[in-house]
Formats: C-alpha cells, sequence, structure tokens
C-alpha cells in the first residue's frame, strides 16, 4: 500500500501531524511518503492514492492548486477529491451549510468591485478573506474601528480577493474555540484552541497558536452541531473532516469546516494516529480489492 502524503515546499517541516501519522501508517502496513503538491519531480501515478495533509500555499495560488488536484485525480486516488476541495477552499461554502439548516456564525460577503464601505454595522466583527488558511490575513474590530475596517477590506479586495465579515462571538475569549475531528465520519476526539485574534493587531499570519491547543471532550450539543454539517454534505464520508465551533448565546455555531488540508491535532489525542492510519488503511484495501 503507497500512500503520499501531499504538503507544500513552503511547508516541509512545519506540520506537526507528520511524525506521528508516518509512525502510525508503518506500523498499519502502509508505505507513507511525505512529497510535496508543487514538486514538479514527484510521479503521482507511483501512488495507490494521495493524501493531501498540508499544502498551506495554496491559497496564495489557488488556481494551480485546483489544477494539479484535478490532474492527480486522473492519475491516482486522491483524499478528500478535487470536488471537495475545489468548494472546501472558498469560505462562501458557509452559505451553501447555512442554507441546509447548519447553524453557522451570521456571515455577510463582499466580491471584488463591492464597496467595502457596505460592511455590516456590527458592535464588533471579524474581517478575513474567502480564500485563507487558520487565521492569516483575518482582523477583529470594534465599531469605532470602521475606518480601519474598511481599508482591511478594500486591500483584500483591490487584490481581486472576497472577503467574509462575520460578528466576533465573546465567548471565545473564555471558552476557546473546539475542533472536532472526524475520520470516514466517525467522531475521533476534539481539541480546544484559544482565541488567537488579538484586537488591535494587525492582520495575522499564523494558523494556530500551538501554546494554547488542549484535548477536550465536546458537549453533547456541540457534537450534534459537528455530525450534522457532516450531515448535509452531499459528499458522503469524507477521509478525514474537521469542525470548527464557536461557542454563542444560541448554542454551538460553526466557524469553518475544514475539508481540504486541516491539521489534525494527532499528537494531543491517545490513539488518534493510530485511529486514521487504521481508516487509511481499510480504504486503501477496499480501493485496492476494487481495482486489482
Amino acid at each position: 500500500m503507497k500512500l503520499g502524503l501531499a504538503t507544500a515546499i513552503a511547508s516541509l517541516g512545519q506540520d506537526g501531524d507528520m511524525d506521528s501519522l508516518c509512525a502510525a501508517c508503518a506500523a498499519a502496513g502502509i508505505d507513507a511518503s511525505i512529497v510535496a503538491w508543487d514538486d514538479p519531480t514527484v510521479s503521482w501515478a507511483r501512488f495507490d492514492a494521495v493524501l493531501l495533509r498540508s499544502p498551506w500555499d495554496y491559497m496564495d495560488r489557488l488556481p494551480a492548486f485546483l489544477a494539479w488536484c484535478d490532474r492527480v485525480a486522473t492519475l491516482t486516488r486522491l483524499w478528500n477529491p478535487p470536488e471537495v476541495v475545489r468548494w472546501n477552499t472558498d469560505k462562501r461554502y458557509l452559505g451553501d451549510l447555512a442554507a441546509r439548516g447548519v447553524p453557522v456564525i451570521e456571515s455577510h460577503y463582499l466580491a471584488p468591485g463591492d464597496d467595502p464601505a457596505t460592511l455590516p454595522d456590527l458592535a464588533e466583527f471579524v474581517v478575513k478573506p474567502c480564500v485563507g488558511a487558520g487565521s492569516r490575513d483575518a482582523q477583529r474590530y470594534l465599531r469605532e474601528d470602521r475606518d480601519a475596517a474598511i481599508a482591511h477590506a478594500r486591500r483584500l479586495l483591490d487584490a481581486g480577493r472576497h472577503v467574509l465579515v462575520q460578528p466576533y462571538l465573546h465567548a471565545v475569549d473564555s471558552d476557546g474555540e473546539s475542533a472536532l475531528l472526524f475520520f470516514e465520519g466517525r467522531f475521533s476526539h476534539a481539541i480546544r484552541k484559544a482565541a488567537l485574534l488579538r484586537r488591535g493587531q494587525q492582520p495575522t499570519r499564523a494558523l494556530f497558536n500551538q501554546d494554547y491547543l488542549r484535548p477536550r471532550e465536546p458537549s453533547a450539543a456541540e457534537l450534534a452541531v459537528a455530525e450534522k454539517v457532516l450531515a448535509t454534505l452531499p459528499f458522503g464520508p469524507l477521509t478525514y473532516a474537521r469542525v470548527d465551533l464557536l461557542p454563542s448565546a444560541e448554542g454551538p455555531k460553526l466557524l469553518e469546516l475544514e475539508v481540504t488540508e486541516p491539521s489534525l491535532f494527532l499528537p494531543y489525542a491517545e490513539g488518534a494516529a493510530t485511529r486514521f492510519a487504521a481508516t487509511l488503511r481499510t480504504r486503501l484495501t477496499t480501493l485496492l480489492a476494487s481495482n486489482p
């Protein structure tokens, strides 16, 4: 069983899941190789499947990355598949989920050519690009900082980027953000992430703050929302999914659904890497049996 673990040249050595995942794959009888999606020397057809893990530069060259996904999917099996990646790499997918009844944080969108002065009037809010990873180029504002927020939105729009504006949910400052991890649609583990966006700071380039990651047990309400999110997807059970939730007065709300290249936080949960490797082995076994 030969599995490619796709990262990026710029991300080599930065993926905190790789060591745990490679060791678990070896124990499960999977020959896993770390390869960069943007390395032109890689022969993708030599793998039985390619697993997207940390191509964390995709937001800077999305068309090239999506074209690569389409090409690799003609040579081998890509997990998660291109149609999922294409949908998930633009946060306007949150509107799709909201329309299906998922409790999503209230979201407002601006497209290139829109007037950034039409930002919604909110007491405190976040401005971020629709195509972006983690908290990169995201910033938190108060109503009195509206001019700065408009300038931030204008910079993104002028660069041809779509913009997402959401109210800032203050409960995250005390309770943190919950990330629920699922493998093949089955819950594996959950992580608490402390709030990363600080009032008055410039847009961050960080994906997350590793000093404030803790394993946690999700509440029944969080688990129910996460399962509802996955149940609404038209793609069937996915190899992996991470559901990021924030607390609110109305209950847990979806911040993001990560099904392209999420950190899985494998070292933070006992047995998580082994569970994921078992999922991959089952998938590979089924794939090879159907394509002898």
